[in-house]
């Protein structure tokens, strides 16, 4: 066989393989996985898989960010990773008109591009059945607005994941009330005591919007509702280094509730993977 003929026989072998690698690759690089409702990364511990399958953290971006840049951010998901826990990274969806680029239909009387439970159901199948992730061992989590996406989920449908951890993004107004949402949750509320994108107590977006955010302790007061806590205080106070804990813990049993604040701005602080994995291994 001719030298010339012989490349382009093995030419045509290897498209294949490089078509197949890129689209099945969800990590730090190349294409993401896809799957019918959007698209998603991912990146796994070194090792073998444990019996049962990865425990994962599935991480939502804020306004204008998307998986490969929450996959940047490696002293985050290095932390998870070497815990032996899988991150997971959606990307949001563009949003029309937007200066602030992709993001997520959390607000409820905001238009709706896409279902976002649906969407998070349909990837957690996806991700156990390629990546052999465990998905009754999954924190959903997310930053600012993906932090709301994620109080809005935990509301909505709190058996799609083991537990919550939202970042600096709550409920916005007009505030759920309990009978909004569907039951009790395991939630651990991360904020900055100086954010001023998100403050503790909302803001409107413009001196004159009518899109307002909610506050956070309106929304730890619902969820106190809906976890049959006994007490509107908390009933456990600690101080971690840079980190002020309020734990309610009269509540009805299989539930969780927690407010960690730390006394940056508006930004997931170091320190928060930690802790919210501790937070997640003692789970009841």
């Amino acid at each position: 066989m001719r030298p010339t003929t012989l490349l382009a026989c093995l030419a045509v072998l290897l498209i294949p393989l490089v078509s197949t690698a890129q689209t099945t690759f969800c990590g730090r690089e190349g294409a993401p996985c896809e799957i019918r409702e959007g698209t998603y990364r991912i990146a796994l511990p070194a090792g073998p898989t444990p019996v049962g399958g990865w425990p994962a953290m599935m991480f939502f971006h804020g306004a204008g960010g998307s998986g490969a840049r929450t996959l940047a951010n490696t002293g985050m998901v290095d932390s998870f990773l070497d815990r032996g826990y899988a991150v997971i990274a959606p990307d949001g969806l563009p949003r029309p008109n937007s200066r602030f680029g992709p993001g997520w239909s959390f607000h409820p009387e905001r238009p709706q591009r896409r279902d976002e439970v649906a969407f998070t159901r349909g990837l957690i199948s996806d991700a156990a059945a390629r990546f052999q992730i465990n998905p009754n061992q999954i924190m959903l989590s997310g930053f600012s607005i993906g932090g709301s996406l994620v109080w809005y989920m935990a509301c909505a449908a709190p058996d799609l994941a083991r537990a919550y951890a939202p970042v600096g993004g709550a409920f916005w107004r007009p505030h759920p009330v309990a009978s909004d949402c569907a039951g009790p949750v395991r939630l651990l509320h991360t904020h900055g005591w100086r954010d001023q994108t998100v403050p503790l107590e909302g803001r409107p977006l413009r001196s004159t919007s009518e899109i307002l955010q909610g506050d956070v302790f309106h929304g730890l007061d619902l969820l106190r509702q809906v976890n049959g806590c006994t007490n509107m205080r908390a009933d456990r106070f600690q101080t971690d280094a840079d980190y002020w804990r309020r734990v309610w813990t009269t509540c009805a049993p299989g539930t969780a509730l927690e407010f960690m604040l730390h006394p940056g701005g508006h930004s997931v602080p170091k320190g928060w993977a930690r802790r919210a994995i501790d937070w997640f291994e003692a789970l009841p």
